[in-house]
């Protein structure tokens, strides 16, 4: 097939019929009739993202690579910050953004264990996982509804000796109150972590200027999961503005190593074999130094080969999914007396993750999600409800330690019971959104 062809030819050739292929078998669009499987989310693509697997796959590179290169420069130039590297998850990502934090590098600014991290119970739980996992003290504040994030008036009653970060997710698309929690950040000099996952694309005005959310703390961290705002199948990112803080990242994405040389470049500093690290012997080859206790959690470069060409269309995703946003709450206004609607935070754009809907008092939640779900519209509640009452924290309450609840989680419990949420993916029609509306109105009288 290939006689008499360059590899170039031969390539294209492949290529092009992978580009076919897209469009014969994965690309065809079928009729929504009513009772139809609606997911909460799914992947939107087409042939570009295919042809780029190929074409990657084809170089046979496998780990991070031009690709690589190329997507961390095109989101960190979408999200107007300096620094963006991508890793294999969002949960690595969060992982890593709170290790960050724990760098010998930052003096006394480092997280120690014993240190506490001021966050809510609310949410999914990679947010506080990794600062349970290093023995600091997640300290869980309450949210409000219907905005479904923290409680900023706690704040300052959360605050101890021990505090060194605030780590926040803005949940489903809608941002925190960032200008006062960054105020209070600033006011007690804490670190500030952005959980970006479900929100990017998000906009906020704080001090007068709009920005990315996720960009806005010292470190934001985004998900690349099939049923994100972008996709490349697993996958996420670590971004920041603050040099020091983007070498820690690199080095416990990349083994813990000093060295910052990337995969298959040697020397780049050009000093491999005449300095001296620790103790060991002058002229150690530093591609073999370690300063940090780190891990291996780099992306392969045919998911990042996916993340650029969904990138391309990724402007367009955030659209629709506020107008899907839009179109689903002005369908459900008239259902105000049983639900309690979403409402953005101010001086937001939201980029929609979901729809979060908390029933009323006398609306039974099971009941509407489990009508709702037998005629096909896929619902989530909101990831954990409430994390402390879930089996993996069995231990630190029989023992009361580990972790701390500032005042009550009156709203966070209310969540846990009477909240659930569907989706407004881009791949959604006029036709889908005005289904799951029709669908949740007779779920609130069956």
């Amino acid at each position: 097939m290939f006689e008499n062809k360059t590899e170039a030819q031969a390539r294209e050739e492949i290529l092009a019929m992978v580009a076919e292929y897209a469009d014969r078998f994965h690309n065809q669009k079928k009729e929504f009739k009513e009772g139809d499987r609606i997911p909460y989310a799914s992947r939107v693509y087409d042939k570009n993202e295919m042809v780029n697997l190929v074409d990657s796959s084809l170089e046979f590179w496998l780990t991070s690579g031009r690709y690589t290169e190329e997507f961390e420069k095109k989101l960190g130039e979408y999200l107007q910050v300096k620094y963006c590297s991508l890793v294999n998850s969002g949960s690595s990502a969060n992982l890593i953004a709170f290790m960050a934090l724990t760098s010998p590098l930052l003096g006394e600014r480092r997280v120690k264990r014993g240190d506490e991290i001021i966050t809510v119970a609310a949410g999914f739980p990679t947010t506080v996982t990794p600062t349970i996992q290093y023995g600091a003290v997640p300290v869980f504040v309450d949210v409000t509804i219907p905005q479904y994030n923290i409680d900023v008036n706690m704040l300052e009653q959360a605050l101890s000796e021990k505090t060194k970060a605030v780590m926040l997710a803005h949940t489903l698309g809608n941002p925190f109150n960032l200008q006062a929690v960054k105020d209070f950040c600033t006011k007690h000099n804490l670190w500030l972590v952005e959980d970006n996952c479900d929100a990017l694309g998000t906009r906020y005005v704080i001090d007068g200027q709009e920005k990315f959310t996720g960009t806005i703390g010292d470190i934001g961290t985004s998900s690349f999961y099939p049923p994100h705002h972008m996709t490349m199948g697993e996958g996420g990112a670590v971004y920041t503005d603050n040099p020091l803080l983007n070498k820690i990242i690199r080095s416990f994405r990349d083994w813990g190593r000093d060295c910052v040389c990337p995969s298959g470049c040697d020397n780049l500093c050009g000093h491999r074999f005449d300095r001296q690290y620790g103790e060991l012997p002058l002229g150690y080859d530093h591609k073999y130094v370690y300063s940090h206790f780190g891990y291996n959690l780099k992306a392969t470069d045919m998911q990042a080969a996916v993340g650029c060409a969904q990138l391309e269309k990724f402007p367009s995703f955030v659209e629709k999914r506020r107008h899907n946003f839009e179109r689903l709450r002005a369908a459900l206004s008239d259902c105000e007396d049983k639900l309690i609607l979403p409402e953005a935070a101010e001086n937001s754009t939201p980029s929609w993750f979901g729809f979060l809907i908390t029933c009323k008092e006398g609306v039974d939640r099971n009941r509407v999600v489990q009508y709702v779900e037998k005629k096909g519209v896929q619902t989530r509640m909101l990831f954990a409800g409430n994390l402390t009452k879930h089996p993996c924290f069995d231990e630190m309450r029989r023992e009361n330690k580990g972790y701390r609840v500032v005042g009550t989680l009156a709203n966070t419990d209310r969540i846990m019971a009477d909240t659930f949420w569907v989706g407004v993916y881009p791949g959604m029609t006029d036709e889908k959104i005005d289904y799951m509306a029709k669908v949740i109105k007779e779920g609130l009288v069956q």
